[in-house]
């Protein structure tokens, strides 16, 4: 079997020599052992049935011993109520939900109304994302978190903070002004015997590419954190790094190369880091930038009904064997599928002579049974008809990107960077998003000229004055999480907050504008 010493390393093929080549030679897997019917894994090894039925319940039951969920002894089973509550009496769980409810934990984000939107916090356990445009404050949350990981529970683990950037070095300054300014903070600081927050707990990398940053990752930090108890792995940002490697550098003709280089180390990259917050029992917290995504939110692509839009209803009306010779275009595009598109061509700037009069088609109708027009892109390989707009990615993507599940907004739209691939690596994230707020600018009096003959001054005509930005509006919500239910379409269950000396601080309820 393929990959049988992988998941039992200690399993005793000596019992079944005679059978595991065989299955090794035609790719059968544990799981097709496991799920696939006994006659037809022999059918496709020629193996006997009997010997195939003793490998797989000898696999099965290591298994259950390896997870712990094997029948121990006990009283044979009955079919009396009162004899079964006996045998299940015997049986003993390996966690009660005590100790499952003891493990659960999690990092304050050193403000209740914040903490309460998310559950308690920020999970252990997971791979979290905090994505956002510059300026919307993720340093700011990734800031505070640093700190309140060291407090004790609720609120904290008591244990250190390891920072990974990628870009700008970690900013102590702030964080000694979060340090002096926040209560919660100064409040750990007085109590006598508690561990007291501080910059020495917090450890610093820099990870200028990706070819560091994978091996820090991959050898330095497993090392550190085991060394230190480090209970908070941050990395600001995941994206700068992928950016660089893949993008920048990207020749004509290779786009489609690097974006399956990139889906590869973005997978492996998920993999290193849920390894490593169910490993180490931590929190992993990654920053993520985000980019302008054109063309309307996901609502556009669908009718006020619920319907698909009228392009799609004139290619249902059309015969199939039409729709195959022309591509479905969808009316909106995710930055994944721009990118892996060919730069179009310039349109010849000629005007049509006399023989390529000949070519075009005589009406606006093709013909049913003619070839296509020579403008045209070649056909589509059979493929069958194309999928409803309602399971096109930028459709679904107002589910897991935080922006374009409010109808009302068409503008201003986001999409978070790294795209689909990297949103499947994360169990939980947060979306933060900003808006101006402007404010009428000191007016400036203007004044008609002076009159001739009249040596009074001039009258006032009227006053001049644009809108001036005066502050921003922040949000925080929950787009997807393993412990809490999403925050809700727009900004209207999503939580404000302002930037203070003391970190983030939720804005209350009754002080909000509009």
């Amino acid at each position: 079997m393929t990959d049988l010493l992988k998941v039992l390393p200690h399993f005793p093929t000596g019992h079944y020599a005679s059978l595991i080549p065989a299955l090794e030679k035609h790719q059968v897997t544990t799981s097709d052992l496991l799920t696939l019917d006994i006659a037809d894994i022999g059918k496709r090894t020629q193996l006997p049935l009997l010997d195939l039925k003793r490998l797989s319940a000898a696999v099965l039951n290591a298994l259950h011993s390896d997870l712990g969920v094997s029948e121990q002894d006990g009283p044979k089973k009955d079919h009396e109520a009162g004899e079964d509550d006996d045998h299940h009496a015997g049986v003993k769980l390996r966690r009660s939900p005590a100790d499952l409810q003891a493990q659960w934990a999690t990092i304050s984000t050193l403000d209740d109304e914040l903490d309460r939107a998310l559950g308690g916090g920020i999970p252990k356990g997971y791979v979290t994302e905090i994505t956002g445009e510059s300026g919307a404050g993720k340093t700011q949350l990734l800031l505070s978190l640093l700190m309140a990981v060291q407090l004790p529970p609720p609120r904290g683990l008591g244990r250190p903070a390891l920072y990974i950037s990628t870009e700008a070095p970690l900013s102590t300054r702030r964080l000694a002004q979060m340090l002096a300014a926040n209560p919660l903070l100064q409040q750990q600081q007085g109590d006598e015997g508690a561990p007291r927050p501080s910059l020495d707990n917090i450890l610093s990398a820099a990870t200028p590419d990706l070819e560091s940053q994978d091996h820090i990752l991959t050898f330095q930090v497993p090392v550190e954190v085991a060394r230190r108890n480090v209970g908070l792995v941050v990395l600001d940002s995941v994206a700068a790094n992928f950016r660089a490697e893949f993008e920048r550098s990207a020749g004509q003709g290779q786009q489609g190369s690097n974006m399956g280089a990139r889906s590869t180390e973005l997978v492996r990259l998920g993999m290193l880091l849920r390894d490593l917050a169910r490993r180490h029992d931590l929190a992993v917290v990654v920053a993520n930038q985000v980019a302008d995504r054109f063309g309307g939110g996901g609502f556009n692509s669908m009718s006020s009904q619920g319907g698909p839009p009228p392009s799609s209803l004139r290619a249902a009306s059309t015969p199939y064997h039409q729709q195959r010779s022309y591509r479905v275009v969808p009316s909106q595009e995710s930055p994944l599928a721009s990118r892996s598109k060919p730069p179009a061509g310039p349109l010849p700037a000629v005007e049509p002579s006399s023989s390529m009069a000949d070519q075009l088609p005589r009406s606006s109708v093709p013909e049913e049974l003619g070839p296509p027009p020579p403008m045209l892109p070649p056909p589509l390989p059979d493929s069958g008809p194309p999928p409803p707009p309602a399971l096109m990615l930028d459709h679904q993507q107002r589910w897991f990107t935080g922006w374009g599940d409010d109808p009302s907004m068409v503008n201003g739209l986001k999409t978070p960077s790294l795209g689909l691939v990297w949103s499947t690596q994360i169990a939980m994230r947060i979306a933060l998003s900003r808006a101006p707020v402007y404010g009428s600018q000191r007016q400036r009096l203007r004044y008609d000229e002076e009159e001739e003959g009249d040596g009074a001054g001039g009258v006032p005509r009227s006053a001049v004055g644009m809108p001036a930005m005066r502050t921003w509006r922040r949000w925080m919500k929950v787009v997807f999480a393993p412990h809490v239910p999403p925050t809700g379409p727009g900004v209207q269950g999503a939580v404000e907050f302002e930037v203070t000396m003391g970190g983030l601080r939720a804005v209350p309820r009754q002080s909000r504008k509009g």
